[in-house]
């Protein structure tokens, strides 16, 4: 019976010694500090709200593919080069 109380007294140490539970409360407890991390910096720092009314968008498909602005030419060139591979 002496055994039993001995490994009982020598195993029962107070939680923050235990590595386990360092392991157990250690994960959630760095989720819940980098969601007020985020939480932080959403509201010091917020984005600009973008105003819809001044973007201008522009489709460009099959029949217009000649009409495409200047600026779209490295997309059209890469979507090209995917379709027909490398000729």
């Amino acid at each position: 019976m002496s055994q039993e109380n001995k490994s009982k007294t020598e195993s029962s140490s107070p939680w923050w010694r235990e590595k386990f539970m360092w392991l157990v409360w250690g994960g959630p407890g760095l989720v819940v500090l980098a969601s007020f991390v985020t939480l932080y910096l959403a509201l010091h720092f917020p984005e600009t709200v973008l105003d819809e009314s001044k973007v201008q968008t522009t489709y460009v498909g099959k029949a217009s593919k000649e009409a495409a602005p200047a600026s779209l030419a490295p997309a059209m060139k890469g979507r090209n080069h995917a379709a027909t591979g490398t000729q």
